[in-house]
Parts: C-alpha cells; structure tokens; sequence
C-alpha cells in the first residue's frame, strides 16, 4: 500500500472510542480508519504507511453498516463533530459501547465482570453545558457560532438545531450569533492572534432551569462588544428557564481553551443552583458537574450501591469536583474527605455542603498526590472519579497502598480504567462488579463504574 493512495475495504471491528480497523482485500495487515462503524465499506486515503499499524484518512462511506437503521434526526449531523452515532438505534448504540468497552477490559482480565449498559433517562436535549466557538465555516467566510466540524481544527460548523441541548440554548445560541454578526465583529483567530470573539458557554440546570451564560472574548474590547445591548437582546428572549447570570469574559490565552483572566457580571450573578437526588448545588461557569443531569442521577445511585455499608466508616472522595459523590454518601458516612484541585469547586462543595445541613464533609484543594500526604484521617472506604486520563500511577499508589477493603472507580474514559487496572491487580485488588452508564447518547463517550475489592 502506498500513501495518499485511495482504498476501499470493510470495517471489521473498533479500537475505543472511534477507529475503525478496516481489511482491505489482498493486505493482511487491517487500516486504521477514524469515525467509521463495523460493517461499513469505505473508501480511504492513506496517510501513515507503516507495516504494523498503517493509517487513512476516510474519504466516503461507500455502503452502510448493517446497524445503521435509522436517519441522523439532527440537521447537522453529517458535517458536527459532536455526535457520531445518530445513524444507530439507541439500543443499538448501548450494545456497541458496551461491546468495546468489555473487549478493552478482558483483555487485561478475560473474566472482568461487566454487567450491562444503564440508559439515559433522555435520549435528547439532556446536555446541561455546551461551549461553542466563533469562528468560520469556510476560510474567510462570514462569522458564525458552533462546534468544530468534524475532523476540522479550525472550520466552524453552525448547530441552531442541535438536538442534544434544549429548546433555551438553541434561542440563546441563535441569538448570540445573530446579535455579532449585525455588529459586524471579528472572532478570534487562532493563528493570527487577531481579532474579539472567542467562545459562548451555557449552563442550564435541569430540576431548577437556572441558566448561566458566558461570553468569552479577548481583553480591552468592551467597546466595540456594546455588552449592555447584547444583555438586553438575552434579557429578551422568551425562554421557559431564567437567567441565573450573564457573564463577559476576558481570555487572551493563546491556546483555543475556555478560560476566564476577568470576569465582569452583566446580569444576575456568577453561578447557578441544581438539585441531585434531594441535594442542591451550587454550580459555577467552570465547577465540574455532570453533563447530564439525569443521567447523573443513575450513575450516582449505582455508586451508591456498589459502596454498600459505610455506616461510622471515613470515606474518602477524591477528585471530588463540586462534591456531588461526597454529600450523596455523607447523611450515612461518619466522614467524608473530598480532594479537587479546581480551587473553585472547592469552595462550590463547601458551600454545598453547608447548604445541604451536612457538618460530615471536608473538602480540600490541590492535586491528590500532594493532599493526601496532609490528610490526617484513614480511609476506610475510596470512591475514584478522576478526569480522562485517570489516575496518576504515583498518586494510584498511594491510593492503593492505603490498603481499604473497597474501591470504587468511575471512569469517563474506558482505555485510562484498562491501563489502571494492571496496578490494581498488582495491589491485590479484584474487579467484582462493574456496569457501564449512557450518559452522553449519540456519541461515542461512555462512563464505567467498577468495584474492586481487596
């Protein structure tokens, strides 16, 4: 095979989360092919010619899986880089994830003890945060708001019916959008450094319907933007939620991330409150907090289960986000210790927790490696939650060497549970149970919860 050459084969199964190894007739060794699903034909440019590991570029799906049955409902579908499976039937989706998810962990343990694939109580609208850039759909092309296209680092896709968000984002969306391009402002180029117009981050709660809106833009431009006239245009709007909190911020951060240097308040204030399984929190623009809410629910109860007794027993909850975990286990616990280095959802728990009548949590700032060399108390119990790339393997020890009976791991990345897995064999620690939960359908991203014991 030659590269930037064209080929066509079949997808014959996936690597988590989405290449697809596709046998291309006459070669055998199989072509690794982003965003393609199991049964496809497709066609392929070849970029990477290794032997052992060649790589394409896909061109066209020539013919469809067999279990793609129905029509993408959203609009955009095709060009979002957003969902990927809009093809599939729901169930249909479950069963995939669940099947990648199970060959990535027995093949660390070949009788690793998954059960099933939990659903989202909404299969649509049930995103509680989005974070869309400005930018252009094509090179000089008019401004618009969106997600990245598909494959694409700079081109801007338009989603005003992206069906994964509710019916006030998509006005507030569509407005901000509308509201800029009258203005005639320039959005933020990544490779120029030019320009005002960076990102749109919305929030909206799902039991309260409080909604926080961010505009992120470059510093020094409060003129040009005319901030109380965009106000009054949100303010506007006919929403069935309401406004907790509009908000300008300022981020001449050279990487293309969501970030606040300054923040001004334009409207309201800068967080909003949610409730989860009789609790409330309060959220702020970056505290971590499930992306969906119901979804949450599900998984929360389950981890909840899988923790079993913990009456007069410490437990320790690390990665602890704005709390959430610690305050659902806290009314029974004799003491929770929740470590988050996000100083601001930190402070979120304290007050959550203060707010909720719970004097049992302690929340503590920093990266668990450092922290828990402070920390006085003993766990009896750990509950894992740490970000995609899971565990550091110096702070796994000293997590593992505490040498507690049980360990619970929820994992939103299912090759970081895999490659942790290892240690916590070599530990002494067995998988008992483990489940997956849906919580972002459509597209490829699933969260995993396991037991181990020791």
């Amino acid at each position: 095979m030659k590269k930037n050459e064209f080929y066509e084969g079949v997808v014959s199964s996936l690597i988590f989360p989405n290449k697809g190894l596709v046998c291309v007739e006459g070669e055998e060794v199989p072509v690794t092919v982003k965003n393609t699903l199991p049964g496809q034909k497709v066609r392929f440019q070849l970029k990477k010619a290794r032997k052992k590991k060649p790589e394409g570029n896909l061109t066209e799906i020539v013919r469809p899986s067999p279990i793609e049955k129905q029509t993408p409902p959203c609009p955009h579908f095709s060009g979002c880089g957003g969902c990927s499976y809009q093809t599939l039937e729901y169930p249909d989706q479950m069963e995939l994830k669940l099947s990648q998810v199970q060959k990535l962990l027995t093949d660390v343990i070949p009788d690793f003890p998954l059960r099933d694939c939990l659903a989202s109580p909404g299969n649509w609208e049930y995103r509680n945060k989005m974070e869309f850039s400005f930018g252009d759909e094509r090179k000089d092309g008019p401004l618009t708001l969106g997600l990245h296209k598909r494959n694409s680092f700079y081109d801007i896709q338009p989603v005003p019916e992206c069906q994964i968000i509710d019916e006030d984002l998509r006005n507030i969306l569509t407005a901000t959008l509308s509201f800029f391009q009258e203005k005639k402002l320039p959005f933020y180029h990544k490779m120029r450094h030019e320009g005002i117009l960076r990102h749109l981050l919305v929030r909206k709660a799902w039991k309260t319907g409080q909604i926080l809106v961010c505009l992120v833009t470059v510093s020094g431009k409060k003129k040009e933007l005319e901030l109380s006239e965009y106000r009054e245009c949100l303010l506007s709007l006919p929403l069935e939620g309401e406004y907790a909190g509009i908000l300008h911020m300022e981020n001449d951060s050279l990487a293309d991330v969501v970030k606040s240097d300054r923040t001004e308040i334009l409207y309201g204030k800068d967080y909003f409150y949610e409730k989860l399984l009789g609790l409330e929190f309060k959220i702020s623009p970056f505290s971590f907090f499930q992306t969906n809410s119901a979804g949450a629910e599900v998984l929360y109860q389950t981890a909840r289960e899988y923790i079993g007794g913990i009456e007069g027993k410490v437990v320790f909850d690390l990665y602890s986000g704005t709390g959430t975990i610690a305050q659902i286990l806290a009314p029974v616990a004799k003491k929770v210790v929740g470590i988050e280095i996000v100083e601001e959802a930190v402070e979120a728990a304290t007050e959550n927790a203060r707010r909720n009548g719970l004097d049992n949590c302690a929340f503590l700032a920093g990266d668990v490696l450092q922290v828990l060399d402070d920390v006085e108390e003993t766990p009896d119990v750990i509950v894992l939650d740490p970000p995609r790339e899971g565990v550091h393997p110096k702070a796994l020890t000293k997590i593992l060497n505490y040498g507690v009976e049980r360990i619970v791991y929820i994992s939103c990345k299912p090759t970081s549970l895999a490659r942790d897995l290892e240690m916590f064999l070599h530990c002494g620690y067995r998988p008992v149970k483990a489940q997956c939960v849906d919580l972002f359908p459509w597209t490829r991203g699933i969260e995993t919860i396991c037991l181990f014991v020791r």
